[in-house]
């Protein structure tokens, strides 16, 4: 055929701008190739899910102390939690995958010599998401299942229903990762001209109090240790910010300047 059927993604015309119709396309394959990630982490995890289960999951419950009895309320509870593993186990996965096809879909509107550096905002992005999903399963949970363990009279059993257990992990862990990328955020608003050191700075003392509200609804329950052990590396991250916010403000000039 002397000519494809349709544009590829990406394709741009030959004014080098793309229409509004090619950024749709654009965007509808940049979400296809984020759902096959997402599909092929799955399967992963999906081949994997008993040492996920054991290892990962259920072991912090386990070792807390007292260690917490986790119980099933519904014939298929047990079905519905495996699977709830399995895709958010798979949108962990391919977390990088989906962080380049963001940074690809919006690449059109960078400058050249941000686009080379497509690979390293990747790696940070990433890095950071990941970050705080490791801080918040070997630092935060284990604090926060010991004191809910110990927490109130004997009197009461806990037996914690395995939904509710698994529900708490999940949203802990992405929920840090999520806040985690703080520095990231900063550094895209900084080259756009949104935020600036200035403003960051000035209202230093406002983002402590917001910073304590986020901690305060991510952190269940009035689990004080918690809440401080979140916020402390949340202080530390809007701090590296403002640095952040100063080397892209300073670029920001430098290319308007060129």
């Amino acid at each position: 055929m002397s000519e494809d059927f349709e544009k590829t993604a990406g394709e741009q015309n030959d004014e080098g701008k793309m229409s509004f119709l090619e950024h749709l396309e654009e965007f509808r394959w940049r979400i296809i190739k984020s759902a096959i990630g997402v599909v092929i982490g799955s399967i992963i995890c999906g081949i994997f899910i008993e040492w996920i289960m054991d290892n990962l999951l259920l072991a912090p419950a386990r070792h807390t102390v007292p260690p917490l009895v986790l119980i099933n309320l519904k014939p298929y509870g047990q079905l519905v939690l495996y699977m709830q593993v399995i895709i958010v186990g798979g949108i962990i996965l391919s977390i990088p995958n989906i962080f380049y096809q963001f940074w690809k879909f919006i690449q059109p509107g960078l400058y050249d010599s941000e686009r080379s550096y497509i690979w390293w905002i990747v790696f940070f992005t990433t890095f950071c998401f990941l970050g705080g999903t490791v801080f918040a399963y070997f630092i935060i949970m284990p604090t926060a299942l010991k004191f809910f363990a110990t927490f109130g009279t004997q009197a009461i059993t806990n037996n914690i229903a395995v939904n509710e257990y698994f529900s708490f992990i999940i949203s802990l862990v992405l929920t840090s990762g999520v806040v985690f990328e703080l520095p990231m955020v900063t550094y895209f608003l900084s080259r756009l001209g949104i935020v600036t050191p200035k403003f960051m700075k000035k209202y230093r003392r406002h983002a402590i109090v917001v910073i304590l509200i986020i901690t305060g609804i991510i952190t269940p329950g009035p689990d004080i240790t918690s809440q401080i052990l979140l916020s402390l590396p949340l202080f530390l991250l809007y701090e590296l910010s403002i640095f952040i916010s100063k080397v892209a403000q300073k670029k920001r000039e430098k290319r308007k300047t060129d």
